[in-house]
């Protein structure tokens, strides 16, 4: 292939072809893409705590954080390729993350497993507003798809909040 077709096509447009018009395709990959960078931020965070944990209850604790982020992490490449069906783009490196990540990092070099539990229950309720806002704009735009996708993140995530409620609940 002659370099200078190779070049066109690096710099080519992705086109995916979608029903969506421009605007609701540019609104929901936007909101899926910030929903991604938080996905990615609170499966950090909870495997850092899940790597971090310790005392009595260290194997539970562990436990439970384990499967936790890997429910969460099961979620981020379909809400990255849901954002390229539509015609979007989506979340490029770990910089990109950064930019847009709305949960905060947690790099303390000591956290009490009773705060670690408390702050990833926090953590995850806010993802789940956040999970909420992006089905109401997807709703707005008639994408049954990405609802029926926020509809069971949502329900996993309310899972993850009442779990760790209930752990945290006698301290």
């Amino acid at each position: 292939m002659e370099p200078l077709a190779v070049e066109a096509r690096r710099k080519a447009a992705l086109t995916t072809p979608s029903r969506f018009p421009p605007e609701a395709v540019k609104d929901i990959s936007a909101a899926l893409t910030g929903l991604l960078a938080d996905t990615f931020a609170l499966y950090f965070k909870t495997k850092n705590f899940h790597w971090h944990m310790s005392g009595p209850s260290f194997r539970d604790y562990h436990l439970l954080l384990d499967e936790q982020a890997g429910q969460i992490f099961a979620m981020t490449d379909a809400i990255a390729e849901r954002g390229r069906k539509l015609g979007g783009t989506t979340i490029r490196s770990s910089g990109h993350i950064a930019r847009l990540q709305r949960l905060l990092d947690n790099d303390a070099a000591y956290v009490t497993p009773q705060d670690m539990l408390a702050e990833l229950r926090d953590d995850n309720e806010r993802f789940v507003s956040f999970a909420r806002q992006t089905h109401g704009l997807c709703a707005e735009h008639g994408d049954v798809a990405s609802t029926s996708l926020l509809e069971q993140w949502i329900d996993e995530g309310e899972q993850r909040v009442w779990f760790l409620f209930e752990i945290c609940r006698n301290t």
